[in-house]
């Protein structure tokens, strides 16, 4: 079923989190101008590339170092169809599109249809993610803030530890059968991160501030590390639901064009804490 997206903006507005578990939305650090629920990230150091002895690193992910970051909030959910409505509804900004292939389209021309308001959005170029996070009063996340509000700490290789990836900590390893490929946000409570934030592993991979420098963790800055000044290519954190391990580890980097729009690729967004209101 779909509706004209004049029908649907207030109803998904009014949404607690846009269909995300109540006790999450109740219990969030911070909203933000998006009504989305946000985790508390508190300052400090933590180990970011491949752990010691482990050997699936790609040669970008080294060498491991430690990063002190400044205390930030980052979405607790990555951004849904029914967040995104709104940027579209409000500033007229493009409705989420596959640039080639119809059918890895979810949204039906300009209307979202209601079963997807809970899952993430995706046929976003990093331009995309970037408005709407700036238009939501945030930003996109570092690729250091992604790491650390994915691992915490520790030399975890995945959110939820060291065991290794199923069906029930993440959605991936999957063919493309339209929605459903894609499932709804907070649905892997055993896949959570330290920090209790979901989905850092599969669904959608995620877009970060960062341009892609494959050598740049032999020079990164010890303190709050922002990426190359410039590039041509972002990073994108987290991989998707068609990915298998080893993939799907946190400190997997991937190189995208800031312009591809595509079926695997979302975001979330992230505030500093000093700016938050």
């Amino acid at each position: 079923m779909t509706i004209p997206v004049r029908m649907i903006t207030l109803t998904m507005l009014l949404f607690t989190a846009a269909g995300m578990p109540l006790v999450h939305a109740l219990t969030a650090d911070h909203t933000g101008k998006d009504g989305a629920p946000m985790v508390l990230i508190p300052a400090g150091s933590f180990p970011m590339g491949v752990p010691p002895g482990d050997r699936d690193g790609g040669r970008d992910e080294y060498p491991r170092h430690d990063v002190t970051l400044d205390t930030f909030y980052i979405d607790t959910f990555a951004v849904t169809n029914g967040r995104y409505l709104a940027v579209v509804r409000a500033s007229a900004h493009r409705v989420p599109q596959h640039p080639k292939n119809k059918q890895r389209n979810l949204w039906e021309g300009g209307l979202m249809p209601e079963t997807i308001a809970d899952r993430p959005v995706i046929n976003v170029d990093w331009h995309d993610a970037d408005t709407y996070c700036k238009w939501a009063g945030k930003r996109l996340p570092t690729e250091a803030e992604w790491e650390k509000a994915a691992r915490g700490t520790d030399d975890r290789r995945f959110p939820w530890g060291n065991v290794e990836p199923t069906h029930k900590h993440l959605n991936y390893n999957q063919q493309w059968i339209g929605e459903k490929t894609l499932m709804p946000v907070g649905s892997y409570e055993a896949g959570i991160s330290p920090y209790g934030v979901f989905d850092m592993a599969g669904n959608v991979w995620e877009w970060v501030a960062d341009w892609y420098d494959a050598r740049y963790y032999e020079k990164s800055p010890a303190n709050n590390p922002t990426g190359p000044e410039s590039g041509t290519k972002k990073v994108v954190r987290g991989a998707g639901w068609q990915n298998e391990t080893p993939t799907v580890r946190i400190f997997t980097r991937v190189e995208s064009d800031p312009l591809i729009r595509n079926e695997s690729t979302g975001f979330r967004c992230a505030l500093s804490a000093s700016e938050a209101k």
